[in-house]
Order: C-alpha cells, then sequence, then structure tokens
C-alpha cells in the first residue's frame, strides 16, 4: 500500500513561529473554551468551604415537640377552662347594686356567693341577693355600712357606674335554709388545626448523575464525595426538613376572603406564632438598654413576664428559645445578681442533669418560683430566616406535657404542651416521605433521563395551653 502523507491547507503551520523577543504569547498555551492554562497543574484545595457552617436551623420543634400520628383531616382537642368564677369589664349601676356581665354575656355567679368587687382603686366585698332568669344580672349588696354611691376614696369619688372586676370567693347562708339553686358546670374550649401538605424535589440528569468532580464535597447530613449530585440531593433534604419546622411556626390559616383562601385546595395552617399571638401573650421587651442602670431595668422587664405567668397556669418549667440580642440581655442580668443562677434550678426537664442540659446548648437560671432553659434560635439570628426581618425576640414556651379532653377517645389524655401531628394510616405514612422517579439511579419508573428524589410531609402543630406561652418582640 502506497503511503499518502497528510496534506495542510495552505497558511498551515505546526513549527514553532519565530518572535523578535522572548515572551508570553497567547499561542503559547493550549487555549480550551475557557483560555485556562490547562497545561500548568493550580494550587487546588480539594475540599469544599463551608461558607456559612452547619446552615439547617431546625432545632425548636426537635428540642421542645413530639410528633404523633393522625388519621382525620383536622386535630381536635379541647381545654378546660378556668376553676373559679371571674370576670372583667362589669357594668354596675352604682344606685341600685345591678351588676351586668359585658364580657360573656352571661355568669355562673350563684344567690347566696360572697365576692371581691373592684373599681378603680377601690375595692369591697359583697353578697349575692339575687340573679336574674338569664343569668346575665346580679344584684350585690355591701358588708360594709356604705352605699355603692358613698364617697369612699379622695382620688377616686365614689362606685359611680362604670366598668368592675368581681371574682367569687365563697358563700354564705342561713339556718335552716336550702342549699345552692343549680350548679356550675366544668367549661371546655374546643380548638381545631388542619395539616398541610408541604412538598419538594431535587432533580438531576443522568450525564451530571455520573460526572466526577475534583472537589470534595459535604452535606448538613453528613454525606461526603467527589460526586456534586449527592450534595444536592443532601442539601435538599436539608432545606425540605427545615421548612417542615419552619412551616409548623409561621404557619398562618387563609382567611375567609383572603386571596390564599381562593386558591383551590389551599386552607393554610396555625403556625406556633399565629397560636401565640391569638391564645397566649406577646410581650414588647426592650432588651437592647446601653445606660448604666440597664441591668435592673431588664430585670423589671423579665419580672413583667413572671407576673403574666402567674395569673395563668403558672408552669413551673419553661423553655426560652433567644436571638442574640435577647440572650445576651439576660445574661448581663444574671451576672450582676449572685443568687441567681445554675445552682437554684432543678434541671427537671433534663431528667435532672445540668450537664445534659449543657450538652444540648441550654442554661438554666432560677427568678421566683420558675426555672428557666435558655438557649440561642439559631432561626432568629440567620439572616436567610427571621434574622432577616429581625422582629421577634424570642419564644418562651411551657416544658413538659398538659392534660386536655379528647373528645374521640371520651377522656383526659396528657399531651406535649407543643407537638406535630402528621397524617399516617396502616396504608400510607406521611410524616416524611422520599422516593425516586425517572430511570436513573437504579430505580427506573419512565424515559426520563434523569432521577428526580421527591419529598412529602403532611402535618400541623398542636398549642395546648397557648396562654402558657409568649413571644417575646
Amino acid at each position: 500500500m502506497a503511503y499518502t502523507p497528510i496534506s495542510f491547507a495552505a497558511g498551515t503551520n505546526l513549527n514553532a513561529i519565530p518572535a523578535p523577543a522572548k515572551q508570553t504569547l497567547s499561542a503559547n498555551y493550549l487555549d480550551f473554551s475557557t483560555g485556562w492554562a490547562q497545561q500548568h497543574l493550580p494550587d487546588l484545595y480539594e475540599k469544599e468551604v463551608e461558607r456559612y457552617g452547619n446552615r439547617s436551623v431546625a432545632s425548636f420543634l426537635r428540642m421542645v415537640g413530639a410528633e404523633i400520628p393522625m388519621t382525620a383531616d383536622q386535630v381536635v382537642w379541647s381545654e378546660q377552662g378556668r376553676l373559679h368564677l371571674s370576670y372583667e369589664g362589669a357594668a354596675l349601676v352604682a344606685a341600685t347594686g345591678v351588676v351586668t356581665i359585658a364580657s360573656s354575656g352571661t355568669h355562673a355567679v350563684r344567690v347566696g356567693q360572697t365576692v371581691v368587687l373592684k373599681k378603680g382603686a377601690l375595692t369591697v366585698k359583697a353578697y349575692v341577693s339575687a340573679v336574674n332568669a338569664g343569668n346575665t344580672t346580679m344584684d350585690l349588696v355591701r358588708y360594709d355600712a356604705a352605699a355603692f354611691t358613698t364617697q369612699t376614696d379622695g382620688s377616686n369619688p365614689d362606685f359611680t357606674n362604670g366598668a368592675c372586676d368581681l371574682f367569687v370567693y365563697g358563700s354564705e347562708f342561713a339556718k335552716g335554709v336550702n342549699g345552692m339553686v343549680n350548679a356550675v358546670e366544668p367549661t371546655f374550649k374546643s380548638f381545631t388545626n388542619k395539616p398541610i401538605i408541604i412538598k419538594d424535589k431535587y432533580e438531576v440528569s443522568g450525564s451530571d448523575a455520573s460526572q466526577i468532580g475534583w472537589v470534595e464535597i459535604s452535606g448538613e447530613n453528613g454525606q461526603s464525595g467527589y460526586m456534586w449530585y449527592l450534595k444536592g440531593e443532601g442539601d435538599t433534604r436539608a432545606r425540605f426538613e427545615d421548612y417542615l419546622e419552619m412551616a409548623m411556626i409561621e404557619g398562618e390559616l387563609a382567611a375567609s376572603g383572603s386571596g390564599a383562601a381562593g386558591v383551590t385546595g389551599i386552607e393554610g395552617t396555625e403556625g406556633l406564632f399565629a397560636a401565640i399571638t391569638d391564645r397566649g401573650h406577646v410581650a414588647t421587651l426592650d432588651w437592647s438598654d446601653s445606660d448604666s442602670a440597664s441591668a435592673t431595668e431588664t430585670l423589671a422587664d423579665f419580672d413583667s413576664i413572671l407576673a403574666k405567668f402567674d395569673k395563668q397556669g403558672a408552669i413551673e418549667e419553661n423553655m426560652m428559645f433567644l436571638n442574640r440580642t435577647s440572650a445576651l440581655a439576660i445574661d448581663d442580668m444574671l451576672a450582676g445578681m449572685n443568687s441567681y443562677g445554675a445552682g437554684g434550678t432543678s434541671y427537671g426537664v433534663f431528667n435532672n442533669s445540668e450537664d445534659m442540659a449543657l450538652n444540648l446548648g441550654f442554661s438554666g437560671f432560677r427568678r421566683g418560683s420558675y426555672d428557666f432553659y435558655k438557649t440561642d434560635w439559631k432561626y432568629l439570628n440567620d439572616a436567610s430566616t427571621r434574622g432577616l426581618i429581625a422582629d421577634i425576640n424570642g419564644v418562651v414556651a411551657p416544658a413538659g406535657t398538659s392534660s386536655v379532653y379528647d373528645q374521640n377517645m371520651g377522656k383526659n389524655i396528657t399531651r406535649p404542651f407543643l407537638h406535630v401531628r402528621y397524617r399516617a394510616s396502616q396504608t400510607d405514612d406521611r410524616r416524611l416521605k422520599t422516593w425516586v422517579t425517572g430511570s436513573v439511579g437504579g430505580n427506573i419508573t419512565s424515559d426520563l433521563d434523569a432521577m428526580e428524589v421527591n419529598y412529602l410531609s403532611e402535618r400541623c402543630l398542636v398549642a395546648q395551653g397557648a396562654n402558657n406561652f409568649m413571644l417575646l418582640k
């Protein structure tokens, strides 16, 4: 076979090009599409830098909550009312001693009971002499010799017409008369919440799933290696798990007539912030004082929290999840109080172990009759979550469990104050579903040249006894 030499088109020259001086030319480099000098090995850092550290913000519900399955479209629970009878904003007619309950419309006070009545700075004790048939009014007579219209205090002219508060403290009956007429039934108030369906997806093509990178990566869930899709899938899962918590914290019910309610199938759910705002306490405290008396002011502010809890369930142990400013303010407050510190804290919620509390990032202190376990809440500090808005300083949540009436079971049951209900049955567990579709990754479900990792959860939050929670702003 005859040899045929390679022919070049006119102008083609593979020889070195003479130059008038020794210098670097673009032609000296192997130029790929990027123009990068590929023949020289760069000084390569083979480990991806974790610029923001652990980026997950999910921690709150994992620490204070529990997850309980449910099989219905909504969860219903009932909370018992107060044991004792008290009414605010009652309307008093001073000339007759008739009191009308304005706040609730009706009352449970009975003839023969005794009450403490307060109007302004004046306080008197009175006897219930009559109650109208509709339980909307009651007739009071004072135990002292003064009339309701008599001036008794220089700063307050008298018990003239206006709003007053009262509570029942007992009863009194004459000899040989019948007993109490009627009875007081315990009150229950029912609350509901509905689960929402939360979804996400990660997708990678078959070609990209086969690529090997030159930088070692690591994900939030501990995965590592040189295949980027592993990190992408892991990050998507970590983000989705954060969304599961964030949705339970930030969730809102779609109000009737709202734009959200107009979208088919969108109803919303009541999250923690909404539950506390609606049924709990919202305290606006100034934790940013910088003057010399800031410690005293902060302590006074903190004691105002205790005063509110005293009027509610007075739960002894409470968890405090705070942003950085509030956490440091409380640290400064405690630093100036030698008598208040970990020494007086029981750590009952941590099996009476201070070491366990510290290992979980909590520090404890006691004020009055309350134990508080304080920790930083990353969700309120992170610039990509609530830290971006910085309008909430923290949440105070009771630790332990509460007793509520279960209408389905017909009895009182014990549940954590704060817990998540998720849809689950023998057919489908929707706590956290993950499945793969496509033709990549060993699970072939279609001819799509990609791997789709799907995530789904259906859940809602139950905040029992929200009157014992406080939102700090």
